[in-house]
C-alpha cells in the first residue's frame, strides 16, 4: 500500500531559531536532538506536533517512558488533582497519601512472591540512581563488592551503572556472555547458544582459578534495549536465577525500560516466571514524570538510615501520575494488548525481509521491537547465526532509515552494538490503525534509504 508522506512545511522562524540556540547553548553531550531536529510544541497520545507545523507518530515514547503516550487524560487528571488539593509538592521521604497510593498500586502489580515480602526504596528521579542503589544494597547485605553483568548491557550514565554497562573500560565487573540468536558469541544460537552461555557462567563462578571473587550481585535486563533489543531466553533466565540462588548472589532485574506492560506482561521477568531479589524500576512508573525506585526482598534491608538518600525522592506529581498509569495499564489489560499487537507488527516486519535482504533480523517482545539492518552484499562475518551466517551490520543504512522515517512523520530510535538496529517503542495505547501506519511508513523509508541514489548522496563528501 502506498504511503502518503506529510506535506512539506516551511520551518517557522521560531522552529529554526530554537534549534539554532540549542546548538549554540547546549552541551556537546546532547543525543536525541542530533538525529531528531524537531521542536515539539503539542502532543497527545502517539502524535507530536512540531513548531514546523508537521505531525509525527512517536515510536520513541521518551525512550519507553510514556506507556500511555503523551498527555493521557488519566495522567493529566491525576496531576491536576494533586495541584488543586494544595498538597505539598516536595516532601523529601516523608509519608503522604499520594506516596501511599502509589506504593499500594505498585505492589499490586509485582510478582506475588516478591510483593508479599518486599521493601521499597525511593531513589533520585533517574533510573541510573536506582541502579546505584541496587548495587549499594547488595554490597551492604553481602559484605562483597564485585558484580556480574552482561555484554551488551545498558544500566545508566552514573559511574557504577556505566561500569556495569557494555561499553565500560576500566572496571571491576565480571562480564558474562548474553545469549543472542542472530549474532551468537559461540556461533550456534538458539537454545544451544543460551545453554553454553549459562554453562560458561556457572563454570567461571565455580572455578577456583577463574579469577572471579564471590560477587555481591548479578544485574541483567530481561530484554536488552540499548544493546539492540535482545530478549533473554526464558530458560536462560531461569538458569541465572538458579545459579545466583545456589551461590547466595543477589539477582537484580533492571526493568527500567521493560516494565509496566511493555513486553506483553506487566513485568518482563514474568515471561520466565523468575522472582529476582531486586527489581530496578523507573521510566513508565512515573507516568511521564521523573521517578525511580528499587523493590527488594526484606532480608536485604540491612543498610543504615541515609545510606542512600536524595533531595528529590518524594516527587508527588510523579507518584500521582505513576499510580494512575499503573492502574490504567492493569485495569485495561494493556500488557496483553502489547503482546498481541507487538506480535502482529513483528510478523509484518519479518515479512518485509523477503523483499529487503538488508533486514538481517527482527526481534523483540511485545511493543519493544528491533530491526537489525545489514549489508547483504558484504562478506558475512565469521559468526554463525542460528539460521546461517550473519552479514555485517549497516549503521549508515540505519541512520538513513531513521532520517527517511522522520521525513515521513515517524520518529524511531537506533541502538545495538553499531547503531544498526532500528528500535520501536510505541505507547501501549497504540491503535491498530497507527500500527499499520508505523509499518507502512517504515517500509517506505527503508525502500528510499536502500536506493542507490540515496546511498551515493550519503556517501558523497560534504562540501
Amino acid at each position: 500500500m502506498a504511503v502518503t508522506e506529510p506535506a512539506p512545511v516551511a520551518p517557522s522562524p521560531a522552529h529554526d531559531g530554537i534549534l539554532r540556540r540549542q546548538a549554540l547553548w547546549e552541551s556537546a553531550a546532547r543525543t536525541y536532538a542530533r538525529s531528531l531536529p524537531i521542536v515539539p510544541v503539542r502532543a497527545r497520545g502517539m502524535t507530536i506536533e512540531g513548531a514546523d507545523g508537521r505531525r509525527y507518530l512517536d515510536c520513541l515514547s521518551g525512550a519507553g517512558t510514556l506507556a500511555l503516550g503523551h498527555n493521557h487524560p488519566v495522567v493529566l487528571e491525576a496531576i491536576r488533582k494533586v495541584i488543586d488539593s494544595g498538597a505539598p509538592l516536595h516532601v523529601l521521604d516523608l509519608a503522604t497519601p499520594v506516596k501511599d497510593a502509589f506504593t499500594t498500586e505498585l505492589f499490586a502489580t509485582l510478582p506475588r512472591e516478591l510483593a508479599d515480602n518486599a521493601r521499597i526504596q525511593f531513589c533520585g528521579p533517574a533510573g541510573t540512581d536506582a541502579v546505584e542503589a541496587a548495587f549499594k544494597l547488595a554490597r551492604a547485605a553481602s559484605g562483597r563488592s564485585e558484580l556480574l553483568a552482561f555484554t551488551g548491557a545498558y544500566h545508566g550514565m552514573t559511574a557504577g551503572a556505566l561500569a556495569a554497562s557494555g561499553g565500560a573500560t576500566d572496571v571491576r565487573v565480571t562480564r558474562l556472555p548474553f545469549p543472542h540468536n542472530y549474532r551468537c558469541p559461540f556461533g550456534v544460537g538458539g537454545e544451544r547458544g543460551a545453554d553454553i552461555a549459562a554453562r560458561w557462567t556457572e563454570y567461571l563462578l565455580d572455578d577456583p582459578k577463574g579469577g572471579v571473587p564471590a560477587p555481591a550481585a548479578m544485574i541483567l535486563e530481561p530484554v536488552q534495549g540499548e544493546g539492540g533489543v535482545n530478549p533473554a531466553p526464558d530458560g536462560w533466565m531461569r538458569r541465572m536465577r538458579e545459579i545466583t540462588q545456589e551461590r547466595s548472589i543477589a539477582l537484580i532485574a533492571d526493568e527500567v525500560q521493560t516494565g509496566v506492560g511493555r513486553t506483553g506482561t506487566f513485568w518482563a521477568v514474568e515471561h520466565s516466571g523468575i522472582v529476582p531479589d531486586v527489581m530496578v524500576l523507573s521510566k513508565a512508573i512515573g507516568g511521564s514524570l521523573p521517578l525511580a525506585v528499587i523493590v527488594y526482598r526484606s532480608e536485604l534491608d540491612l543498610w543504615q538510615p541515609g545510606a542512600h538518600a536524595g533531595t528529590f525522592r518524594g516527587n508527588q506529581l510523579a507518584m500521582a501520575a505513576g499510580a494512575a498509569t499503573l492502574a490504567y495499564v492493569r485495569e485495561n489489560r494493556l500488557a496483553e494488548r502489547a503482546g498481541t499487537l507487538g506480535a502482529r507488527i513483528t510478523a509484518r516486519l519479518q515479512a518485509l525481509s523477503a523483499d529487503h535482504p538488508s533486514i538481517g533480523d527482527v526481534r523483540g517482545r511485545g511493543l519493544m521491537i528491533g530491526i537489525e539492518l545489514v549489508d547483504p552484499e558484504a562478506e558475512p562475518l565469521d559468526v554463525t547465526a542460528e539460521n546461517g551466517s550473519a552479514p555485517p551490520p549497516d549503521p549508515s543504512l540505519a541512520a538513513a532509515v531513521q532520517q527517511e522515517c522522520l521525513r515521513r512523520g515517524l520518529i524511531v530510535e537506533l541502538g545495538g552494538r553499531h547503531g544498526a538496529v532500528v528500535r520501536l517503542l510505541p505507547p501501549l495505547t497504540l491503535t491498530d490503525e497507527q500500527a499499520t501506519a508505523v509499518v507502512d511508513r517504515l517500509a517506505d523509508a527503508l525502500r528510499a534509504a536502500e536506493s542507490s541514489a540515496y546511498r551515493r548522496a550519503a556517501a558523497a563528501p560534504a562540501r
